[in-house]
């Protein structure tokens, strides 16, 4: 027999390149193309040092909403029924399906980026109930939001217990003003190179394993029985409010907007880690995400969906 239940914690793609060239004699279009050959060449460079081919990076358009959504894991409302949601999520290494559906839908207003994940399961479990555990080790699902010199990461189980993460490229903690911040005080602070990508190009981050999004709202819905294998579950949903006046270090760097206007992108992961593996001859890694990163590596921001922000409401029923 299944048996629902909600937790909840907290205070309260884009075609953006569209050029045309005309060109008015022959010797004007030889000219455009050598200059423009040395600009592809130095693209194809800089993708080369990620696993992660950018043809493949996803890409996503959230709309915004005209009235606040509470916040008690449902995902009930009717935006998120209408906003588009992801595809099915791949497995990270290969890009190739997995056993059960994971996918993600983004809304935003003027106050605060909503996300709302669903996740199938079978078989619901949890175990860590107290905040910055090692989710990780758990059944989880994931969001990591990058700025320029920065990014976060965020994580939570079905007992609605999260993990979180704040993570400052080393090249930036001088000149980006994080080193007088009181919160990234270097004592404050753990140096970090990665998982499986330790050659990335900006080399070492700094990480501030104890910084809380400020004002973040989040709550679980379970459909079905956490821990107790004898029947099976539907799966389980996440809602998630993080304020965007939370975003500041985030978008400092590049002095971009919070709320963001119209057509600014964003990147953002989306991910589900599990504690099993689908049996042989599945290749499953146990990571699943939205955009594969082509290695076990969550903290790649190159390899993070394209999200681009657009000030027209969710489609009218």
């Amino acid at each position: 027999m299944l048996r629902c239940s909600t937790l909840m914690n907290g205070p309260a793609s884009c075609l953006w390149r569209s050029a045309a060239a005309f060109v008015l004699s022959t010797c004007a279009s030889a000219i455009l193309a050598l200059a423009a050959e040395p600009a592809a060449t130095h693209t194809n460079s800089i993708a080369s040092k990620f696993p992660c081919p950018e043809s493949e990076v996803a890409r996503y358009t959230a709309f915004k909403i005209s009235k606040p959504i509470r916040i008690d894991g449902k995902l009930d409302e009717d935006v998120w029924k209408r906003a588009p949601q992801s595809p099915r999520f791949i497995d990270i290494l290969t890009g190739g399906p997995v056993i059960h559906d994971t996918r993600a839908t983004i809304v935003w207003d003027d106050e605060n980026l909503y996300i709302g994940l669903r996740a199938e399961e079978p078989f619901l479990h949890a175990k860590f109930t107290e905040n910055n555990s090692p989710i990780y080790e758990d059944n989880d699902l994931e969001v990591f939001i990058a700025g320029r010199d920065a990014y976060y990461e965020f994580e939570i189980n079905g007992y609605n217990t999260t993990y979180e993460v704040f993570f400052v490229w080393e090249d930036a903690y001088e000149r980006g003003g994080f080193s007088k911040a009181p919160e990234f005080a270097r004592s404050k602070l753990r140096p970090f190179n990665g998982v499986g990508f330790t050659t990335h190009p900006r080399g070492p981050r700094l990480g501030q394993f104890d910084w809380h999004f400020p004002g973040k709202r989040t709550a679980v819905f379970l459909d079905g029985t956490v821990n107790d294998d004898k029947d099976r579950d539907r799966g389980w949903t996440a809602e998630l409010c993080f304020p965007w006046k939370g975003m500041e270090w985030l978008a400092k760097a590049d002095g971009r907007a919070f709320p963001p206007k119209d057509g600014d992108v964003w990147r953002i992961d989306f991910s589900r880690f599990n504690q099993y593996k689908e049996a042989p001859p599945a290749k499953d890694s146990g990571g699943w995400f939205w955009s594969r990163h082509g290695v076990w590596d969550s903290h790649i921001p190159e390899c993070f969906p394209y999200i681009r922000f657009s000030t027209n409401q969710v489609a009218a029923p």
